[in-house]
């Protein structure tokens, strides 16, 4: 990927929905290089898909976290099913350095989070933890 492909990419995060023309115009490239381009990154991979974001999407959520999570010995494929069965979790992600899982939570609320952070330390297996709040988020690009 060139600098244009990295700057359509952008473009695309912040409007997938975009026109062609207006993809043009705001990249200063014709709208045949702008299809082409879009076409090309498709068929490589490295645009998988377009999708939409919901407003529930965006407020489901009060409180959001990210709870950084070691575990001791081989427990992690047990505690990342237990861990898929809370209602708050929305995502499961494996790492490599000092924290073996890192969970994104949502809860309606800093006591409900309180809550699902104590459930998920009294984990048979869960040596250590760590969270942080998700105070914004900023769209990429």
């Amino acid at each position: 990927m060139d600098k244009n492909d990295h700057r359509l990419i952008a473009a695309l995060r912040h409007d997938a929905r975009a026109s062609l023309s207006d993809l043009a115009g705001r990249l200063g490239l014709s709208r045949t290089t702008i299809r082409a381009r879009i076409d090309k990154l498709r068929q490589s991979g490295d645009i998988v898909g377009f999708t939409v974001v919901l407003k529930d999407d965006v407020t489901r959520d009060a409180v959001r976290a990210l709870m950084m999570i070691g575990i001791e010995g081989r427990g992690t494929d047990r505690i990342l099913r237990q861990l898929g069965g809370f209602p708050e979790v929305r995502a499961l992600h494996s790492t490599n350095g000092r924290w073996d899982v890192i969970a994104e939570l949502g809860t309606d609320s800093l006591e409900a989070l309180d809550g699902v952070l104590a459930r998920i330390r009294r984990l048979d297996g869960v040596a250590n933890s760590e969270t942080s709040l998700l105070l914004a988020t900023k769209k990429a690009g």
